[in-house]
C-alpha cells in the first residue's frame, strides 16, 4: 500500500491527511470528507479509502481543523470539533480540493460520511467539475438541526432552550470559546460552535438543484429517513441519483464494512467518466 502523509496549508493551522496511491496510473481521484468529531483514520475512513485504492483510485483523506472533539496540535491551545465553525469546515474542503487538483485531480469524485456528506454535497453543488458524489449517511442539516438531534437525545436533548441561553450569555460576555457540556453527542462543545451549528448548518436538500453529477446516497436501515433523507435527496437531484440501503446497518457501518466497500467501489467504477469496469 503506497501511502503519503500530507499537510494542506490553511489561514491558521494546516490540515493533516493521507494520500493513498494505487499501483500504476490512477483511474481517478477521490476526496474523502470525514464526519463530525471524527478524523481520516476512524469510521469509514478507516477502511473505505484502502478499498478504493485497491480498485485503482488515488484517494485523499484528511482532517479538517475541526477533527475529533478536543485535541492539541503544535501548542497547548485546544483545537478540534468542539471549536469548529461551519464556515471553517467549508473552507477546509475548498483548500483540500485545490491541493488535490494540484496533485493532478482537478475533477475528483467526492465521498463524505455524516456531516462530511453534508459538506460534500455543498462542495459538489459549488463545483460542477466534481465527477461523482457518494453520500454515506449524510444528515439533513438545516435550520432545524439542533431541534432534530435534540429530539432524539443527541446534542442538547431536553435542555435545548437552557443550553442555548447559556451559550448566548457566554458569547455576549466575550467567552465564546468556553466549553459547555452537552447531555448527548457531541457531549462537549464551545458556546460559539453550539450557536453556529444550531443556526448556520447548511441544508442538505437545498444543495440538490445544483448537483448534476451522478450521486449515490447510502444509509443503514437502522437510520431514520427524516435525519438522513436519502430518498428525498435523490428525487430532487438535477442529475442521475440513486439510494442504497444496507440491511442490519447503523450510522458507522459496523459489521457492514465489506458490503459498503463493494457498493461504493462498484458504483464509482460504473459512473466515473472514462473509468473501466471494476475488476
Amino acid at each position: 500500500m503506497r501511502l503519503e502523509l500530507v499537510r494542506i496549508p490553511t489561514p491558521t493551522r494546516p490540515l493533516e491527511g493521507l494520500l493513498y496511491w494505487p499501483d500504476g496510473a490512477p483511474r481517478g481521484g477521490v476526496l474523502y470528507f470525514h464526519g463530525n468529531q471524527m478524523n481520516f483514520y476512524s469510521g469509514p475512513a478507516w477502511f473505505l479509502p484502502a478499498a478504493l485504492q485497491r480498485a485503482g483510485f488515488a484517494v485523499l483523506a484528511f482532517n479538517r481543523r475541526g477533527h475529533d472533539t478536543l485535541t492539541t496540535a503544535d501548542s497547548r491551545e485546544p483545537v478540534g470539533g468542539a471549536l469548529q465553525t461551519v464556515a471553517e469546515g467549508l473552507e477546509d474542503n475548498e483548500l483540500a480540493g485545490r491541493f488535490f487538483a494540484e496533485m493532478g485531480f482537478p475533477a475528483p469524485a467526492v465521498v463524505g460520511h455524516s456531516n462530511g456528506g453534508l459538506l460534500g454535497a455543498c462542495y459538489a453543488a459549488a463545483h460542477p467539475e466534481v465527477s461523482a458524489l457518494v453520500l454515506l449517511s449524510a444528515h439533513a442539516g438545516g435550520p432545524r438541526f439542533a431541534e432534530r438531534l435534540s429530539a432524539r437525545g443527541l446534542w442538547a436533548a431536553d435542555r435545548l432552550e437552557e443550553i442555548t441561553r447559556r451559550a448566548e450569555e457566554l458569547v455576549a460576555e466575550g467567552r465564546e470559546r468556553e466549553l459547555l457540556l452537552l447531555p448527548g453527542w457531541w457531549y462537549v462543545t464551545s458556546a460559539r460552535t453550539f450557536l453556529d451549528y444550531s443556526r448556520h448548518c447548511p441544508d442538505l436538500l437545498e444543495q440538490t438543484p445544483r448537483i448534476r453529477c451522478p450521486v449515490l446516497f447510502v444509509r443503514g436501515d437502522r437510520e431514520p429517513e427524516d435525519v438522513y433523507p436519502a430518498s428525498a435527496f435523490v428525487q430532487r437531484c438535477a442529475g442521475p441519483a440513486q439510494v442504497a440501503v444496507l440491511e442490519d446497518c447503523d450510522h458507522f457501518y459496523v459489521g457492514a464494512e465489506d458490503r459498503l466497500c463493494t457498493v461504493v467501489v462498484d458504483w464509482l467504477c460504473r459512473h466515473l467518466p472514462g473509468t473501466p469496469e471494476a475488476p
